[in-house]
């Protein structure tokens, strides 16, 4: 049973840094594509980030792009989404997937976690 528990939302103001962490409980970590998303109220779902299997292909919404870095530890089972220059237009529940020898460039994961808050004030 695949787990993906993402960790270390909160409230934070214009301008501020965060990382976002997701731990996988998959054993063979190092061969899936991990994807970060996130959904405002009232919006769909959105694409971020998304760091290959192999950890040499990354790729990032045109909305963070500069300001957001994807990164993944394969011994710690994580991948973290390091998010600088916070706005308000970044507040959303963020969700990181998992998707097995996945491509960076599909938007379709196998498993996703719970999501965690990120509230970004003015």
């Amino acid at each position: 049973q695949v787990q993906l528990i993402e960790s270390g939302g909160g409230l934070v103001q214009a301008g501020d840094s965060l990382r976002l962490s997701c731990a996988a409980s998959i054993r063979t970590f190092s061969t899936y594509t991990m994807g970060w998303f996130r959904q405002a109220p009232g919006s769909e779902r959105e694409f971020i980030a998304a760091i290959s299997w192999s950890a040499f292909g990354t790729r990032y919404a045109d909305s963070v792009k500069g300001r957001f870095t994807i990164s993944r530890d394969n011994v710690k089972n994580t991948v973290y989404l390091q998010m600088n220059s916070l706005k308000p237009e970044d507040t959303a529940v963020y969700y990181c997937a998992a998707d097995q020898f996945g491509a960076v460039g599909s938007v379709k994961y196998e498993y996703w976690g719970q999501g965690t808050q990120v509230t970004v004030s003015s």
